[in-house]
């Protein structure tokens, strides 16, 4: 070797020396260059060698002669051999192609390009080519693309249309929001009663509802699946709000019509005080705003919330007033699960617009990396709900 390739070599030595020192030494430094990195299929050296073992995955053999390694602590998750058998939910049209590719793109670089979980994206009509394509480029996880049944999506044919018109007349003249749609009704009731038994997700037991155009603001240092898997919840919110009471005028008198019916459903230690303060006599309005949602999909199949949508669903509601999966969903949580088994992720930074959620805490705040303000978090603005469930659970979080 002659000496100008002895001396390239060591000045290529020293640099990767360098650069590597940086990197473990200065975290601001380790910030920078590992984003140089981020957008590449997979980084066989950040994510632990088990995760490849899945079927479209690459052989992880192939990554054998790797030691895994974490380039921040920020990005150890809590437990890197439990897995749950969860998927994201994206409920989108093609239209939507530009937002749920933003929203996919934070999903991955805050959390999952770590993890792996796979998606599922649900649409009335076939998405197309364009759509697929753009969206699978995002991630190494599998991702499918399904239709949902006709009956699933449209409005029932028993429903009276006349009057399902004249309750959208009624409701566009006070101005509520989506009154007159009723391409919103469909996803609220296919939302409410069915997403969780399309073929695509019958195989999973939990899910993370993602919709287009939200962010996550913050890293995510551990699995949400697994925490909720390991510490029996059903159902966790970063959210929650109180519901439009014109949209849904009639629901909580048909739903202590359906306690009446069967109290074997009420779950003792329940949530109920969240949502009612005179033990369930009227209702407060708060719900968990169903956004985002990461829960159980065997409490949705369960007994209870069948026998309660299936009552809710014969009432028409969903048509001839404009009732929404938020309070659906919150008001099954609250009533046919004990409190303990609902859990707030504080320290999961979410914004749908308009609102947004920011953990509060500084010390959770920096170590995820997040990038909303807590100044501006929805958390204790005066339509929030949060200071009732505090007073709940006793404590911020539980």
């Amino acid at each position: 070797m002659n000496t100008a390739a002895r001396y390239i070599l060591l000045i290529l030595g020293v640099v990767i020396t360098i650069h590597y020192t940086l990197t473990v030494l200065h975290e601001p430094y380790g910030r920078a260059t590992k984003h140089f990195f981020a957008y590449s299929d997979v980084d066989p050296t950040s994510v632990p060698l088990e995760y490849y073992a899945r079927p479209g995955m690459h052989n992880p053999a192939l990554y054998a002669h790797l030691t895994p390694t974490i380039a921040s602590e920020s990005f150890i998750p809590v437990n890197t051999t439990a897995r749950a058998n969860a998927a994201f939910v994206i409920l989108a049209r093609n239209s939507d192609v530009d937002n749920t590719v933003r929203s996919i793109r934070e999903m991955e670089e805050r959390f999952n390009r770590r993890f792996a979980y796979p998606y599922v994206l649900l649409n009335e009509v076939e998405f197309t080519e364009e759509f697929k394509e753009r969206v699978s480029v995002l991630t190494s996880a599998k991702v499918e693309f399904g239709v949902i049944p006709p009956e699933h999506w449209y409005q029932p044919d028993w429903i009276d249309e006349d009057r399902a018109t004249k309750a959208r007349e009624d409701m566009v003249n006070d101005g509520i929001i989506y009154a007159g749609s009723v391409a919103y009704r469909n996803m609220c009731r296919f939302n409410s009663g069915f997403f969780f038994k399309h073929p695509l997700l019958l195989p999973y037991r939990w899910y993370w509802r993602i919709e287009p155009d939200v962010h996550f603001h913050c890293d995510l240092q551990y699995d949400p699946f697994v925490f909720m898997e390991q510490n029996k919840k059903v159902y966790g919110f970063t959210i929650t709000m109180y519901e439009f009471e014109k949209t849904i005028p009639t629901l909580w008198g048909h739903v202590k019509d359906f306690m009446r019916l069967h109290p074997e459903h009420v779950a003792e230690g329940n949530a109920m005080d969240f949502q009612s303060g005179d033990g369930g006599e009227s209702y407060n309005l708060c719900h968990f705003w169903s956004n985002f949602e990461i829960a159980d999909m065997e409490f949705w199949r369960g007994a209870a919330y069948q026998d309660f949508f299936a009552y809710l669903e014969k009432q028409g509601g969903f048509y001839y007033e404009r009732w929404g999966d938020a309070p659906v969903h919150s008001i099954a949580a609250n009533i046919f699960a004990k409190k303990e088994q609902l859990h707030f992720f504080d320290d999961i930074g979410y914004e749908h617009n308009p609102y947004t959620h920011c953990p509060r805490d500084e010390a959770v705040w920096r170590q995820g990396r997040c990038s909303c303000d807590r100044a501006r978090s929805f958390d204790y603005d005066g339509y929030s709900c949060l200071s009732k469930w505090d007073r709940l659970v006793g404590e911020r979080g539980r």
